[in-house]
């Protein structure tokens, strides 16, 4: 297995954001978590990438403890986070932003493939390369923050609401590029707002409520539960 958490529960202050979290994930496929607001999906990743240090459990990542280990630690293991909201820097230029995602290596001539391969998946990085991050619309910051991510070489991407605030046509499109990345051998953990989208890509699913893994499967197979249909598909 890949990536591993067992009976994770992360607090904030003396509220319990998640508890007994149990989460596999599995090489070379995409899972996804699912779940209302304030369920603990964001918690979760931000966990697993470091972000938010754990009150119980283990977080393994290829067989190794990776939960006491610093957020930059655990993207230098090979675990890149595209952060809900985007987060990119925005007086920095398109260029400028990519290049941090490399911030920890040292392989230049690599580096300067993968610059080139992020523009060749997403040619409008290209075409803005010179410009200022701020002035992108909202699915291209997005654009810009996955490939961010993949600037740092991961083996696992972890993506927090990818298609939050984007219209259809946008949201269709980072999910050809979700399939496409996870085509190329990339595992993806995935949290999605957009029950909908998340199980249509996904291989497996976890649902959570209010902090709680409440059931786990077949991605295809949660789809058709009468109960996450009902109240998460608006069906």
């Amino acid at each position: 297995m890949l990536l591993e958490m067992k009976n994770v529960a992360v607090n904030y202050g003396k509220i319990n954001a998640i508890r007994n979290i149990s989460v596999a994930v599995p090489e070379g496929k995409i899972v996804t978590i699912i779940g209302g607001n304030g369920a603990g999906k964001t918690t979760t990743l931000r966990a697993m990438s470091g972000m938010l240090p754990i009150t119980a459990g283990e977080i393994t990542f290829e067989g190794n403890r990776i939960d006491h280990l610093p957020a930059h630690k655990v993207v230098a293991n090979g675990i890149a986070h595209v952060p809900e909201g985007r987060r990119i820097f925005p007086d920095m230029t398109v260029e400028e932003n990519l290049r941090t995602g490399a911030f920890l290596r040292k392989d230049r001539e690599a580096i300067e493939a993968d610059l080139e391969d992020v523009c060749e998946r997403f040619p409008r990085l290209r075409e803005r390369r010179t410009q200022m991050a701020r002035t992108m619309s909202g699915g291209e910051q997005q654009m810009l923050a996955i490939g961010r991510a993949l600037m740092s070489k991961p083996r696992l991407l972890l993506m927090d609401e990818p298609s939050m605030g984007l219209a259809p046509v946008i949201v269709e499109e980072i999910a050809r590029i979700v399939e496409e990345i996870n085509a190329n051998g990339l595992s993806v953990v995935l949290v999605e707002q957009n029950a909908e989208l998340a199980l249509e890509l996904a291989d497996y699913a976890y649902v959570l409520e209010t902090g709680n893994a409440a059931m786990e499967g077949p991605a295809d197979e949660l789809h058709g539960n009468e109960h996450v249909r009902a109240a998460y598909l608006g069906l």
